[in-house]
């Protein structure tokens, strides 16, 4: 009961962290007049990410390499899967032609080099360097793309001045302060529920650590496909999964005493299953250019299946090998055939 009431209370901390540094920088970003989508795949995105951040950091620093890479592995699987899938349930979402140009290649592209680079089953000091030097050029690319589109600046964001802005200034530091403390408290009550309950520091990271620090990511996404932003719900899923590997994957790597280690079975598996979830995103938003209900309610049901298997197999199961052999198998060769089609069929038809 104190584990999980110190992973409740860190749980809650991060939320209400994430919600406040989200919503001062935003303002903040709107009264520069930076353009929805920019805020979408910078501010917003970074920010929705940053319990992922203070959690990852806080396990690597602590020891606990299994929590700090669960986390960012489990939370872009909970990003695309999860968040994006419920987003289209809530109204269907349109996708901008940067995004499916740009921005969800480069998801694939740094997912497949993640795996690159853990590949000797550890990410190391130089590791964590390359990825940092990558977040980077990305976050320099955005701005001078945003610059290019820069927009009149928002009243309501600026209202009078320097009071909107100096609320904004204080809503950034608060939300910083209880990220840092919930994050402590979240790791906490995490390692002390996977001693608990016999299951590995892995699973609790990929499970209940990441789909605890993607509720900003859900609120923000849901939130903002509901008013119509669709932009900044799309974007949101985009840019934090890109900062996830880069930033929040680097920074753990780079701060952590040997880096951060990665088992045979995240390599086996987890991270494959990451790559491959980027990969459904391209024919997703490419037909069409938005995410539909129905491939919302796909994406979900695809979540669903994904945490059963990881409980399955962490209590060893029987049947968890039949239901990964029947994902494996069965259930994602016909969805990759399927969403394959329509991309083909789009492509020819734009042709």
């Amino acid at each position: 009961m104190v584990a999980a009431g110190w992973l409740g209370l860190g749980l809650v901390a991060l939320v209400i962290g994430a919600e406040m540094l989200v919503r001062g920088a935003s303002r903040l970003a709107l009264a520069a007049g930076v353009a929805p989508l920019a805020v979408g795949l910078t501010v917003v995105a970074y920010g929705t990410s940053a319990p992922e951040v203070a959690v990852s950091v806080k396990a690597a620093l602590s020891g606990q390499a299994d929590i700090a890479l669960g986390n960012v592995v489990g939370s872009n699987t909970c990003n695309v899967l999860l968040i994006l899938g419920l987003s289209a349930l809530a109204a269907p979402l349109a996708v901008s032609a940067q995004i499916v140009r740009i921005d969800a290649p480069l998801v694939v592209l740094v997912s497949g080099l993640t795996v690159a680079l853990a590949w000797d089953g550890s990410l190391g000091l130089s590791d964590g360097l390359v990825l940092l030097a990558l977040a980077v050029a990305y976050t320099a690319m955005q701005l001078v793309m945003a610059g290019r589109e820069r927009q009149a600046p928002a009243a309501d964001a600026t209202g009078e001045g320097g009071p909107s802005v100096l609320r904004s200034c204080l809503l950034v530091a608060a939300g910083l302060a209880l990220l840092v403390a919930g994050s402590r408290w979240m790791v906490d009550g995490a390692v002390r529920l996977a001693e608990g309950w016999g299951v590995s520091q892995l699973v609790i990271g990929l499970t209940i650590v990441a789909v605890g620090t993607s509720l900003p990511e859900l609120v923000t996404s849901v939130v903002a496909s509901l008013r119509g932003q669709r932009d900044i719900a799309v974007g949101n899923v985009v840019g934090s999964n890109f900062f996830n590997l880069t930033a929040v994957l680097g920074a753990a790597a780079t701060v952590g005493q040997g880096g951060v280690a990665v088992t045979d079975e995240a390599l086996r598996f987890d991270l494959p299953v990451m790559v491959a979830v980027a990969l459904v995103c391209l024919p997703i938003f490419f037909t069409g250019m938005t995410i539909a209900r129905w491939e919302g309610a796909l994406l979900v049901a695809y979540y669903g299946a994904y945490v059963a298997y990881l409980l399955l197999a962490a209590q060893r199961h029987a049947s968890a090998a039949a239901l990964g052999d029947a994902l494996r198998w069965f259930v994602v060769p016909i969805t990759a055939a399927v969403l394959g089609g329509l991309a083909l069929a789009e492509w020819r038809r734009r042709r």
